[in-house]
């Protein structure tokens, strides 16, 4: 996590003249070359970074009966393995930067919560296979996270800083983010309202729409959240190797983006 201190972090806090004692590597030559050129004089510019402290995440589950979709034996994308592999690789990443993982859902009637705390493997409150949860499930949830506060003593003096929100969008490929050419076909359509499945026969116009409808709904989804400027992380697999590539391309995009999505 990124701190408000100066430090020997990764992101740029800014610039300002050198002073006698500051390191030899954080000077910016490049900078200082072009700011000399224009004065006629040595002039050195040294680039400040912001440090770096264990960061504290936590895990908000999307646990709505769509969530919970498919299931086996059905060949596509299984949900509720794909969000507990995404949760397993974020537990680890977070070990390995020393952080304090938590998580959080309101799949049941009393939210499932965990504090942020150094765990080794995902908190048994994440292995849940509720799916009952409300459509704004995620906005209350955000609410009470925003309420929590972690405990301090008496007389601590602290900032106020934010969450920093990592959207990790999981989609069907086939079913949900597209739809497949199976006009005249008998195939099996979820109903989230008997939760079950019941065999539909499309016309090859039925189909073409609900694939014309469901592609602008999945683009117009992500186009949403980059211009919230929230980078998501797109998860089409619940293969463990896949989700960690998707995570990988995020954190690429973000080093590319500097942090800003839109």
């Amino acid at each position: 996590m990124t701190s408000v201190r100066r430090g020997s972090g990764s992101d740029v806090a800014g610039s300002r003249p050198y002073r006698p004692g500051d390191d030899a590597h954080s000077i910016d030559w490049a900078a200082s070359a072009r700011l000399s050129s224009a004065h006629g004089a040595d002039e050195f510019i040294v680039r400040e970074y912001l440090a770096e402290e264990a960061p504290r995440v936590v895990v908000l589950s999307d646990r709505r009966p769509a969530m919970q979709l498919f299931p086996s034996p059905l060949p596509w994308l299984d949900k509720p393995e794909a969000m507990r592999q995404a949760a397993e690789l974020v537990v680890e990443a977070t070990l390995a930067a020393r952080g304090f993982f938590g998580y959080l859902d309101f799949g049941a009637d009393e939210p499932a919560w965990v504090a942020p705390r150094t765990y080794r493997e995902l908190p048994e409150a994440a292995l849940g296979d509720s799916f009952g949860a409300q459509e704004d499930n995620l906005a209350r949830a955000f609410e009470f996270l925003a309420e929590s506060q972690p405990p301090l003593p008496a007389g601590t003096f602290v900032f106020e800083r934010r969450w920093d929100i990592v959207p990790v969008v999981i989609q069907d490929p086939v079913w949900e983010r597209s739809f497949p050419d199976v006009g005249g076909v008998v195939v099996p359509l979820y109903d989230q309202t008997t939760q079950r499945f019941a065999p539909v026969r499309l016309t090859p116009r039925e189909a073409a729409r609900r694939r014309e409808e469901n592609e602008s709904r999945a683009e117009a989804l992500l186009d949403r959240l980059r211009s919230l400027d929230l980078g998501p992380v797109l998860i089409t697999s619940s293969d463990r190797e896949a989700i960690f590539q998707a995570f990988l391309e995020w954190a690429d995009e973000r080093v590319v983006s500097r942090g800003h999505w839109w």
